[in-house]
C-alpha cells in the first residue's frame, strides 16, 4: 500500500494538516502521516536527515509527498538529496521556492531573524534561483486570496495569499502549476485543494 507524508511549515506543527490528510485518505485510499520538526531551530541538513530516516520506516513501495509553506521548501530540497526514496509525486502547496518578501519585512524587525529562524534565512530570505531536474513529478499549488498577515510585512502588490506572492510559487522545471481562490492557511482547509493534490498524485496533473 501505498504511503503519503505530509511536511508542514514555520510555527506549525502537522497536526493542523488533519483534515487534508483525511482527505487525501479518502480520494488516494493510501496511508497518510504527517512529519513534525522544529522549523525554528533545527537545520536543513538534520531536517532532511530525520525526514529520510522517517519515510524509510514507513515500509512503503510508494511515497507521495505533500508540503506547505517551508514543508515544500524541505520537501523539494528532500528530493533533491536523496536519490533512494521510494517512487511517487509530490505537491508543494504555497511554498516560497524564489524567496519571500513578506520574510524579508519580518527579518527587517530587531528580532525578526530570531523569530524567522534558520532555515527561512537560509532558503528564504533571499532570492533564490531554483529548478527541479524532473526526476519525478512534482506539482505546485498557489493561492490568490490576499488575506494574511504576511501582506502587512512585504510588499505583496501583485496577486498573493497573504502570505506568499504567486510569483514567489514558481518553479522552474516543475511538471504543474495552478493558481486557487485560497489563503496561505486556508489552503490546507480547503476541499477543492485536496481534490487537485489527489488529482496530481494520482494522474501527474491537475485538473482543469
Amino acid at each position: 500500500m501505498s504511503a503519503l507524508v505530509f511536511v508542514h511549515g514555520l510555527w506549525l506543527t502537522g497536526i493542523e494538516s488533519g483534515l487534508l490528510l483525511q482527505r487525501l485518505a479518502t480520494e488516494l485510499g493510501c496511508r497518510t502521516h504527517y512529519f513534525h520538526y522544529p522549523s525554528v531551530s533545527a537545520p536543513m541538513p538534520q531536517v532532511l536527515e530525520d525526514l529520510h530516516s522517517f519515510v524509510h520506516t514507513l515500509g512503503t513501495d510508494r511515497l507521495d509527498l505533500v508540503g506547505h509553506s517551508l514543508g515544500g521548501i524541505v520537501v523539494l530540497r528532500l528530493l533533491e538529496n536523496y536519490a533512494d526514496l521510494p517512487p511517487g509525486r509530490a505537491v508543494l502547496l504555497g511554498s516560497p521556492l524564489k524567496g519571500s518578501r513578506a520574510a524579508q519585512g519580518v527579518a527587517r524587525w530587531p528580532i525578526g531573524a530570531a523569530i524567522l529562524g534558520r532555515n527561512i534565512e537560509a532558503e528564504v530570505l533571499m532570492p533564490q534561483q531554483r529548478r527541479w531536474d524532473g526526476r519525478r513529478d512534482l506539482g505546485v499549488i498557489a493561492g490568490d486570496m490576499s488575506l494574511g498577515l504576511g501582506r502587512f510585512f512585504g510588499a505583496l502588490s501583485d496577486a498573493n495569499d497573504g502570505t506568499v506572492s504567486v510569483a514567489e510559487t514558481k518553479l522552474d522545471g516543475a511538471t504543474d502549476h495552478v493558481v486557487m481562490p485560497v489563503s496561505h492557511t486556508g489552503m490546507l482547509f480547503s476541499a477543492e485543494v485536496a481534490h487537485q493534490t489527489a488529482q496530481f498524485l494520482a494522474h501527474g496533473q491537475f485538473a482543469r
